[in-house]
């Protein structure tokens, strides 16, 4: 697999550097609300992911692969100067674990939210959400509304569906296409779903977040997490769901304002 070109979008000019990494079917935008409320202790760079966004395309998923190119990416540029920190969400969160198992030099502090580890049991879930996209005829779309009427019926949850449809996108022929490498991430969805054997330890402090309603963190996914992260501290976000950062913004920031502040007075 060739090395992907990586899409990053910075939010912020001074302070402590974090990284942003979305999950899947999300792009780095995503967490423009959260770097915006870190300023101005914080400078954020949000990633898209491959396959993801603005990013390039490849030819299969590969946790490693993606970690190594997002690391590499780092290293000749935001994380230049020293170690940042990492926050990684869902699909996203399973890059910045391997990325910080394979690249711990890299790293400060970790952040995962609303996933673990372990092999998820969700590939049929996510096979019904893509496979509504897919099936999707694009050429008969005259507008994104005519998208969004199409998926009610197979995707009721307004939320999301308007979260899978910010992967539309308006061709320059004037019709739409997707953004995200819809074929291979159907195709690639066991691999998702699973987690690389990498046979090292994360030796630096970890926040795993939680949400209360989400189900993706359970009781039997901790001694896996912290045999590889042994400092980690769980946080369980109330009222919130798989997708913390945006159901529960603010405790959210908080939780990571008082984990990232506390970098500089402890090791």
């Amino acid at each position: 697999m060739s090395t992907p070109t990586i899409h990053t979008t910075q939010v912020g000019e001074s302070g402590a550097r974090v990284v942003f990494l979305h999950g899947l079917m999300g792009q780095g935008k995503n967490f423009t609300q959260a770097a915006k409320a870190l300023q101005p202790e914080f400078c954020s760079l949000l990633v898209d992911l491959p396959d993801h966004g603005k990013s390039a395309w490849t030819d299969r998923v590969d946790y490693v692969v993606f970690a190594d190119t997002i690391a590499d990416h780092l290293r000749v540029g935001f994380a230049a100067e020293g170690p940042v920190h990492l926050v990684g969400h869902s699909m996203g969160g399973k890059v910045a674990m391997t990325l910080a198992l394979r690249h711990p030099d890299l790293l400060d502090r970790l952040v995962i939210v609303d996933i673990s580890p372990n092999v998820s049991e969700r590939a049929g879930e996510f096979a019904h959400l893509l496979g509504s996209l897919a099936a999707l005829d694009l050429a008969t779309l005259e507008r994104r509304s005519d998208a969004d009427e199409a998926l009610r019926g197979p995707i009721p949850s307004d939320t999301v569906r308007q979260f899978l449809l910010q992967n539309l996108r308006a061709t320059d022929d004037g019709g739409y296409a997707w953004q995200a490498n819809l074929d291979v991430l159907r195709r690639d969805l066991d691999v998702i779903g699973d987690f690389p054997e990498i046979d090292a330890v994360f030796d630096h402090p970890v926040l795993w977040i939680a949400g209360e309603k989400s189900d993706y963190v359970e009781e039997e996914d901790e001694p896996v997490m912290r045999a590889l992260f042994p400092r980690t501290r769980l946080v369980t976000i109330k009222d919130a769901g798989h997708w913390v950062h945006s159901e529960q913004p603010e405790a959210f920031v908080s939780a990571l304002k008082v984990f990232l502040g506390a970098a500089g007075s402890s090791s």
